[in-house]
């Protein structure tokens, strides 16, 4: 495919897929250092597809703390998140996926759900902010500061078993979860009536 006049990094945020860049499949991945849904590399090549972040590229923003606009990295206290919701950790184990977090965390923790969006430089935030028409319709745009502990999860989909077993479970997205010094306990009364635990 052909090159694209527009910049990786500047012009299209370096996590973002581009059409040039097929799923291949599972196989080891050393971003996981397990099975994963990889993908071929070839920012810059074909269309950017705004919609759809790179498979390694995200997984490495989260890993690697990269911002996922310019893909360099951030520093503690320049990490800022867009569209991350506050809610509790007692909610992220009851939501339907069951989030594993870790026992010391606990139920009332206040937490930001990133999802699989890693934390961009301020800088970069308020570019994209400006530029960007998925952000600029998206009501839930709200930018704050995110917190200097965190967890990684991965996300797990089914992977065939080429020895005709049971599936075996890959990774293809990592979702990151900030946790807060905060902790709310009233917060199975607001998770009730907010049922879908939007905001803490």
């Amino acid at each position: 495919m052909k090159k694209s006049h527009l910049s990786v990094g500047v012009d299209v945020p370096w996590v973002t897929s581009w059409t040039a860049e097929a799923i291949t499949g599972v196989a080891p991945c050393a971003s996981v250092g397990a099975l994963a849904l990889c993908q071929q590399e070839a920012a810059g090549f074909g269309k950017p597809e705004y919609s759809k972040n790179h498979l390694l590229r995200q997984r490495l923003s989260v890993q690697r703390m990269l911002c996922p606009m310019c893909g360099e990295p951030t520093q503690t206290g320049d990490r800022w998140t867009q569209v991350a919701r506050r809610t509790w950790a007692g909610s992220l184990r009851r939501d339907a996926n069951g989030m594993a977090l870790p026992r010391e965390i606990e139920d009332a923790r206040v937490v930001i759900d990133a999802g699989s969006i890693a934390p961009l430089h301020k800088a970069c935030s308020d570019l994209s902010l400006q530029h960007c028409p998925h952000l600029k319709a998206d009501p839930n745009v709200n930018v704050q500061p995110f917190p200097e502990l965190w967890l990684v999860t991965p996300l797990l989909i089914p992977a065939t078993n080429e020895t005709g077993g049971e599936p075996l479970p890959a990774v293809a997205f990592l979702q990151l979860v900030g946790v807060t010094e905060r902790l709310d306990a009233d917060w199975r009364r607001k998770r009730a009536a907010q049922p879908k635990a939007r905001a803490a």
